[in-house]
């Protein structure tokens, strides 16, 4: 049974997106939304711990959210995947349970 994990806190002022990638299983996926795509920066303190974790796990980010931060792609880590709110859907439906990390 797989689960999806949605972040939407910046992982600069929480330690949300640490907890939850500590959290994950195998096969697991996560979503990182609203502030929680900061933590797909290619050149920040988190990049080496989550392109450690995305061998065993699917990332995301909401592109929307990227966009409406002014977040470029090609400043994102090339291990993390842009979704639209359609996407969002297909995740949820493609998962058993999804996880909010608040």
């Amino acid at each position: 049974m797989s689960t999806l994990h949605t972040v939407n806190k910046s992982p600069f002022a929480t330690q949300t997106l640490m907890s939850c990638l500590n959290h994950c299983k195998d096969g697991d996926a996560v979503l990182m939304i609203e502030d929680g795509v900061y933590g797909a920066l290619a050149n920040s303190g988190m990049a080496d711990f989550v392109r450690a974790k995305s061998a065993s796990l699917a990332i995301y980010v909401m592109s929307p959210d990227t966009a409406a931060r002014g977040l470029a792609e090609d400043k994102l880590l090339g291990e993390v995947s842009g979704v639209d709110y359609a996407g969002f859907v297909d995740l949820v439906a493609k998962h058993d349970r999804t996880q909010s990390w608040l």
